[in-house]
């Protein structure tokens, strides 16, 4: 259901593919309205979500190697990042809602949820 694949290129120099849902539904592929989701793998892992981010914060990734897909189902404006360090600094661009990002999570030691 993703209206389009592209190339990023994100300050690391590590490749990712962007893609866009096509609406905000109150669950996408396991993963509440209202939440960030950590897929394993490059794809939606059957809808069943790794890891699940909900309240505006930073939190430590353990362990998290290889591509993930990492998808953005906040409201209202919300965003994400990935950051080098544990404490949510040294980030990679935002990533609006609806969207999702397969990456790979070895240079990333934390995620971010922002307001916008």
């Amino acid at each position: 259901m993703a209206a389009f694949v592209a190339g990023a290129v994100l300050a690391t120099g590590t490749t990712a593919q962007a893609g866009q849902v096509s609406a905000q539904q109150s669950n996408y592929q396991g993963c509440n309205l209202g939440y960030v989701c950590l897929y394993s793998y490059a794809g939606w892992n059957g809808g069943s979500p790794e890891h699940r981010y909900y309240d505006y914060g930073v939190y430590k990734l353990y362990d998290e190697y290889g591509v993930h897909r990492w998808f953005n189902n906040q409201t209202g404006g919300a965003t994400t990042r990935l950051c080098i360090n544990s404490d949510g600094t040294n980030c990679t661009s935002k990533l609006s809602s609806w969207a999702y990002w397969d990456i790979d999570l070895t240079p990333y030691n934390s995620i971010r949820l922002d307001p916008s």
